[in-house]
C-alpha cells in the first residue's frame, strides 16, 4: 500500500542487533535507517548514472529524528522518501518509517535529512545541476511509488 505523496518506498527487516535491553530499536539505528533510505531512493532515482548528473559528493549537515511508536525485532518496516526541499546548494529528504502494509496510521518515525553538494577538494557547497533537480522532481511526481527491498 502506498503512502501519499511519496514516489519511493525500501522495506527491510529489523535485526536483533538494532535493538537495546528494552526490546525496542535503539535511538541512533534510525540514523542508519535513514541512510539506508537515502541510499536505495538515490538508486532508484538514478541521477548520478546515464544521463545524469556524474559523480557527486553530498556531505549530511542536519538530521532530524522524530520518534513516533517503537518498532520492534523482527518486524517489517517500510521507509517511505521523498525530496522535500531543493534548495540552492541542498536537498532536504523526508522519510517516514511505517509498519508493512500501512495506510499511513502505523507511522514509527519522521526523519529529515539535508544533504549539502560539495566539492570534495575545498568541501565547499556547490551549486545543484538542474538535471538532479529535474531527475528528483520528475520520479517524485509519478503516479505509482517505487517499492524496493525484503518480503515483497
Amino acid at each position: 500500500m502506498a503512502i501519499a505523496g511519496f514516489g519511493f518506498c525500501y522495506r527491510f527487516r529489523v535485526r536483533w542487533s538494532e535493538v537495546d535491553p528494552q526490546n525496542v530499536v535503539f535511538n541512533a539505528r534510525y540514523l542508519d535507517y535513514g541512510d539506508l533510505g537515502v541510499t536505495e531512493y538515490w538508486r532508484a532515482v538514478n541521477f548520478r548514472g546515464a544521463q545524469g548528473a556524474g559523480p557527486m559528493d553530498f556531505h549530511v549537515a542536519h538530521v532530524e529524528v522524530d520518534y513516533k511508536k517503537p518498532i520492534k525485532p523482527d518486524e517489517l518496516i517500510e521507509i517511505w522518501c521523498r525530496t522535500e526541499r531543493l534548495g540552492t546548494t541542498s536537498m532536504t529528504i523526508l522519510m517516514e518509517l511505517h509498519g508493512v502494509g500501512s495506510d499511513g496510521s502505523d507511522l514509527r518515525a519522521i526523519i529529515r535529512e539535508v544533504q549539502v553538494y560539495v566539492d570534495l577538494e575545498t568541501h565547499r557547497p556547490k551549486p545543484l545541476p538542474d538535471v538532479v533537480r529535474q531527475k528528483f522532481t520528475e520520479f517524485d511526481q509519478r503516479p505509482i511509488a517505487t517499492i524496493r527491498g525484503e518480503a515483497l
